[in-house]
């Protein structure tokens, strides 16, 4: 195991960074996601950790070692491509050799850990196969497979699960969890999935236009986002925001219910919601629609659970409310966070 450590990480390209000077640490043994959408930086900065692209500005250093400018094979990491990038050509069995075999490693040694290795992974029935005979789910172990033979003291796994099928990847993200939690190797995951961050970080950092804009464990970026960007890109559906006076006021749909549904004597802020369209998705319900306080027709999104069975309809217009501890502030002009009670 070891840290991994940016001091001042850049990577330009033409008239923009990719990523803008980055400092991050992650701790040894820890499951680190960088987060965020599309151009946002996080490939670019994973790519410079494993050494594939060469920083403009600043260092990455390695178990304390600064590994700036050294090649791919000097940085005892192992990286997992989206693509699993397997040679089509080569049976499992060499694929997971590869790199033993690359540095020489006697052939019985080379046997013996490509068996600890996919014994690992539960695919010691496929080392004879070639990957086109394989589904998604086994070229993902076989390409981790290929990362854990070499003992590295960093994984970087660079969306390994999107080619997967929703229900696969459910499943693929609980046994890389597990994997990961058994071998203890520190590991940087990208993903512009949530739900994925979400359920296998440590911690996240959630990156947009090459800059981390919050770091912190998943209900820290859940519950307390940083701004109105972290706030908004994290949560299906998105936190609400609306204007009042010189800021903007957020909460989350699961926080905005009818006001009946709440406790008598809970300190709740209400609001008159018309609702213009009911969405059932069966353990919840989504309740769109338009609130006429503090400022008239904000749209707004409410996610009832099941167990909330009061009816709801559409063209109606309803009480709601928040408690008021559920609701976040954050300034109109920088997007940042404010105190809990706007001053």
């Amino acid at each position: 195991m070891a840290t991994v450590e940016t001091r001042g990480l850049t990577k330009r390209f033409e008239a923009a960074n990719a990523v803008d000077g980055i400092d991050l640490s992650v701790r040894e043994g820890e499951f680190l996601v960088l987060l965020g959408p599309s151009g946002c930086g996080k490939t670019t900065l994973l790519r410079m950790l494993a050494g594939l692209e060469t920083p403009s500005a600043g260092d990455v250093l390695i178990g304390g070692r600064t590994v700036t400018h050294l090649p791919p094979r000097a940085r005892n990491i192992a990286m997992v491509f989206q693509s699993y990038a397997l040679y089509p050509h080569l049976t499992v069995y060499r694929n997971i050799a590869f790199p033993l075999a690359a540095v020489g490693m006697p052939g019985h040694e080379v046997a013996a850990k490509v068996e600890q290795a996919a014994s690992m992974f539960g695919i010691q029935r496929l080392l004879a196969r070639k990957p086109r005979q394989l589904s998604g789910g086994e070229r993902q172990r076989v390409a981790l497979a290929r990362a854990v033979v070499r003992n590295p003291v960093v994984f970087l796994l660079d969306e390994p699960l999107s080619n997967l099928d929703a229900k696969l990847r459910t499943s693929a993200r609980d046994e890389l969890q597990q994997f990961q939690r058994r071998l203890g190797t520190t590991t940087v995951y990208v993903t512009h999935d949530q739900i994925e961050a979400m359920g296998l970080g440590d911690r996240i950092a959630v990156l947009d236009h090459g800059r981390i804009r919050q770091l912190g464990t998943p209900l820290d970026v859940y519950h307390e986002p940083a701004d109105t960007f972290v706030a908004t890109f994290i949560g299906s559906p998105p936190m609400n925001l609306m204007e009042d006076g010189s800021v903007l006021c957020g909460f989350r749909p699961e926080h905005l219910l009818p006001y009946e549904a709440y406790a008598s004597g809970e300190e709740t802020v209400r609001f008159p919601l018309t609702v213009t369209r009911v969405e059932h998705l069966g353990a919840d319900r989504l309740i769109y629609g338009t609130l006429h306080a503090p400022n008239p027709d904000t749209r707004v999104i409410s996610r009832l659970p099941s167990n909330i069975a009061i009816p709801v309809e559409t063209g109606r217009r309803y009480e709601f409310a928040l408690r008021a501890r559920d609701l976040k502030y954050f300034d109109r002009e920088t997007g940042l966070k404010r105190p809990a009670t706007p001053s």
